[in-house]
């Protein structure tokens, strides 16, 4: 069940239209690089396990790392059955930079194993049992029922969208969590599977936490660019 969305604050400027914003940046992210996780879930052919794991991964690391953590993992065990057998400490090794890297292979190793005692092997595919999962936040869940089970009805949201949600007025929230409920009343159904790789595409490119590029935006004359103080310069092509 999803809860009730946070209270708007008070004393903040305009909103950049959803459907504008979206569509521009359908066209804009062309030919930028994906998220590291878009590019595993495509790379796996969707496969559920693999889009779980790696999104467990992925929390406060960089794209680069993640995608090599991930690929020397799924190297060595591609399942479930597999990766349960693996040792902790080998898991650590085969992560390692990853952040939090000795917390997160004790998550993967429990992960696994619920999987199979609990779900005969196969990653569940409601919200209610990912949370379940070791490790497993909103988050993950979500983007896993958005990459590996296609659903139409799930928003994720990590600090890129929740960062440039709020810059654009679409929501006004303090949390990811709270930009997540927010998002489901401020923004069409139909943009829900596309809010993270959207953003999160152009977070990492253009709209950066320090200093965002706006001059060079393509939402520049929409962009109400809430909380932005200073600006980076025009990059030359």
């Amino acid at each position: 069940m999803r809860p009730a969305a946070p209270k708007p604050r008070s004393g903040e400027g305009g909103k950049a239209p959803v459907s504008i914003v979206m569509r521009r940046l359908a066209n804009a992210i062309d030919g930028l690089d994906e998220p590291a996780l878009e590019k595993i879930a495509k790379d796996q052919q969707e496969d559920p396990f693999q889009v779980l794991i790696a999104t467990l991964l992925s929390a406060q690391t960089r794209d680069a790392v993640t995608h090599a953590a991930s690929t020397r993992l799924f190297r060595i065990a591609r399942t479930p059955r597999s990766m349960a057998k693996l040792a902790v400490a080998r898991i650590q090794e085969l992560i390692y930079p990853v952040s939090f890297y000795r917390h997160k292979a004790v998550h993967v190793k429990q992960t696994c194993e619920h999987i199979m005692s609990r779900f005969g092997g196969r990653v569940p595919s409601t919200m209610e049992e990912l949370l379940t999962l070791p490790g497993v936040g909103r988050k993950t869940a979500n983007l896993v029922l958005i990459l590996a089970h296609s659903s139409q009805e799930n928003i994720c949201v990590d600090t890129h969208v929740h960062r440039i949600a709020n810059r654009l007025g679409w929501v006004q929230t303090r949390t990811p969590e709270e930009t997540e409920r927010a998002l489901y009343e401020s923004t069409q159904r139909r943009w829900w599977p596309l809010i993270n790789l959207y953003l999160v595409t152009w977070g990492q490119n253009v709209c950066r936490p320090v200093y965002p590029l706006c001059p060079q935006c393509v939402l520049k004359d929409v962009c109400p660019k809430i909380g932005v103080t200073k600006v980076g310069k025009l990059v030359k092509a």
